[in-house]
């Protein structure tokens, strides 16, 4: 991941973070505020593959994508009943 901007070095190191954190979602309120945190964080680092097309930003992006769709998925299931 040469040549990011800073902002950008910090976007990517709270991303691997969040993949890297323990997912304990007790609550409802809980999902909803990892699902929103992974979204910025798949978001912010879109525009910054835009610029860099590196690769591996792609594959993370894919990886947080995949922990988005099991929160929301558990999520779905309990607004639902």
């Amino acid at each position: 991941m040469t040549f990011l901007k800073l902002q950008d070095m910090e976007l990517v190191q709270n991303a691997l973070e969040f993949e890297q954190r323990k997912m304990i979602l007790k609550t409802t309120n809980d999902r909803i505020l990892a699902s929103r945190e992974v979204k910025s964080l798949i978001l912010g680092l879109n525009e910054v593959y835009k610029k860099t097309k590196n690769p591996e930003l792609m594959d993370l992006m894919k990886r947080l994508t995949v922990i988005k769709q099991k929160i929301e998925k558990r999520l779905n299931l309990r607004l639902t009943i």
